[in-house]
C-alpha cells in the first residue's frame, strides 16, 4: 500500500508514471479523505491537550483545598464526549482513505515498455522450433477424450463448466508433471518446497495485492471468511507477513505444487472448452524474497529457471516483456513465458515472473535487517514454474502423432514409469 505522505508530497509524479493503470483512482478524494482525517486528528489532539491541562488545574486546586471545580469538571466531561465523537469520525475516513490507497497499482519500472494492451508487449526471444505436423492435428479437447484421458462432460455434469476429470494416463501425466517440475527446482534451481494452505484470510489475500480490487474474481467461504487461493504465490509469501528477516539470509526462495481456484469472472466467453482457462487447475509457483538492490538479477535467474522446465519438456515458446498496459496490478516488470499450441496457431501464456519490487512487502509488512541494524522493506517475486494445465495442452498438441498416440518427452518418462507414449486402450 502507498504511503500518503509520498502522495500527498509526489503525487503528480505518480499519476504521471502509473499512467492509464492509475486511471480509476479518484485522486482527489484520495487527498480530500486525507485533509479530513488529519483536521480530525489534530482536532482530537487539540482536545486531549486540553482535557490534561484542566485535569491537571482540577489537581492543583484540589492540593490547595479548594475542591468546587464543577465548572472544570463540566469541561472535562465535554471534553471526553467530543474526543469520543470526533474519533468516531476518524475510523470510517481512515477506513474509506486506505480502501483507495490499495487500489492503487503498482508503479512500472522504467524499463517497461508503455501501453495499453497487449500489442505494445515486447517479444525478447524464442527458443525451439514449432512441430511440423504432416497430418491433420486434434484439439487437445478431442485428442483427450479419444485417449479418455480427460473428460469433460461428467465433469460438467458434477461441478459445471471449466472443470475437468483427468483419467489415468492423464491423471498421471498431471502427477509426473508437478513431480518433475518440483525435483527440478528443489534440486536444481535451490527452491526449498512448501506445502502452504490452500485456503486464506483476507489479511493475506489484501497482502499480495488481490483483496481488495479483484473480490469478484475468488472463491469466498463466507462463513469462515475464507478464501481458497487463486496460486500459491499469496500463501508463500505470506509466510514471512509481518516479520523482519536477516539480510544475510535473503535471497529466500521457496516453491509449491498447488491446486488454484478461479472464478475467471472476467474471462466471460473466453476458452470454456478445455484446460486453458479452469475455475480448478494445478500450478507450480516460484516465489523470491531478495535484497532490493539484486531484485532484478533475482527475476532474470527466475525465469531462466522456467524456460528451463520448457526447454526440458522440448515445448517451443517465446519469452515476452508485457507493457504498463497489460502488467497485473502488483507488478512492477513481468515476463510472460507462452508456449506454441500447435493446433490454434499461436502462443499462449504459460508462465508470468514478476518482480513486485516492496509493494506486496508493504502491505504484508515484510522487512529485513541489514547488517547496519536497519530495516527495510524486501523485494518479492513470484512466477509460474509452470501452470500444469496448460503443459498437459501443449503437450498433446504438440507431440500427437497420426494414429492418435501421444509421445511422452523424455524428461517425464521416468515420472511415467516408463511409460513412453499415451495411446488408446
Amino acid at each position: 500500500m502507498f504511503d500518503i505522505r509520498v502522495i500527498r508530497e509526489s503525487g503528480d509524479e505518480i499519476q504521471s508514471r502509473l499512467g492509464d493503470r492509475g486511471k480509476e483512482i479518484d485522486w482527489k478524494l484520495l487527498l480530500q479523505l486525507d485533509t479530513e482525517r488529519r483536521d480530525f486528528v489534530t482536532r482530537v489532539e487539540k482536545k486531549r491537550h486540553r482535557r490534561k491541562i484542566v485535569l491537571s488545574e482540577i489537581g492543583k486546586l484540589k492540593h490547595q483545598g479548594k475542591p468546587d471545580n464543577t465548572e472544570l469538571l463540566q469541561e472535562v466531561e465535554k471534553l471526553a464526549n467530543e474526543i469520543k465523537a470526533d474519533e468516531a469520525l476518524i475510523k470510517p475516513t481512515e477506513d474509506r482513505l486506505n480502501d483507495l490507497l490499495l487500489r492503487i497499482p503498482n508503479i512500472p519500472h522504467t524499463t517497461v515498455p508503455s501501453g495499453k494492451d497487449e500489442s505494445y508487449n515486447e517479444e525478447c526471444r524464442r527458443w525451439g522450433t514449432p512441430p511440423h505436423l504432416a497430418f491433420s492435428p486434434l484439439p487437445h479437447v478431442e485428442l483427450g477424450e479419444s485417449l479418455d484421458i480427460l473428460d469433460f462432460k461428467r465433469a460438467a455434469r458434477m461441478s459445471g463448466s471449466r472443470f475437468t476429470i483427468y483419467k489415468g494416463a492423464g491423471a498421471r501425466l498431471e502427477r509426473a508433471l508437478i513431480n518433475y517440475m518440483l525435483d527440478l527446482h528443489t534440486q536444481n534451481h535451490g527452491y526449498l518446497e512448501i506445502i502452504p494452505p490452500y485456503l486464506v484470510n483476507r489479511a493475506g489475500m489484501t497482502g499480495t495485492g488481490q483483496l481488495p480490487k479483484f473480490e469478484s474474481d475468488l472463491f469466498y467461504i463466507e462463513r469462515d471468511d475464507f478464501f481458497l487461493i487463486p496460486t500459491a504465490e499469496v500463501s508463500v509469501t505470506n509466510i514471512h507477513r509481518e516479520e523482519i528477516l536477516d539480510s544475510s539470509d535473503l535471497p529466500l526462495r521457496y516453491v509449491a505444487g498447488t491446486p488454484c481456484f478461479r472464478r475467471e469472472a472476467g474471462s466471460y466467453g473466453k476458452d470454456t472448452r478445455g484446460l486453458i482457462r479452469q475455475h480448478q487447475f494445478n500450478k507450480v509457483e516460484l516465489v523470491s524474497f531478495t535484497n532490493p538492490e539484486k531484485s532484478y538479477d533475482e527475476l532474470d535467474r527466475l525465469l531462466v529457471n522456467v524456460e528451463t522446465v520448457l526447454q526440458h519438456l522440448g515445448l517451443h515458446y517465446r519469452v515476452v516483456t508485457l507493457c504498463s498496459g497489460d502488467m497485473g496490478f502488483s507488478a512492477a516488470k513481468t515476463y510472460d513465458v507462452e508456449v506454441w499450441m500447435p493446433v490454434q496457431g499461436v502462443f499462449r501464456e504459460i508462465s508470468s515472473c514478476s518482480n513486485f519490487e516492496t509493494f506486496q512487502a508493504r502491505r504484508a509488512q515484510i522487512k529485513f535487517r541489514g547488517s547496519d541494524g536497519k530495516t527495510d522493506f524486501v523485494h518479492t517475486l513470484n512466477g509460474s514454474g509452470v501452470a500444469i494445465g496448460r503443459t498437459v495442452v501443449a503437450i498433446l498438441e504438440t507431440f500427437q502423432q497420426e494414429d492418435g498416440s501421444v509421445l511422452i518427452p523424455k524428461a517425464l518418462q521416468p515420472y511415467m514409469g516408463g511409460m513412453d507414449k499415451i495411446e488408446k486402450r
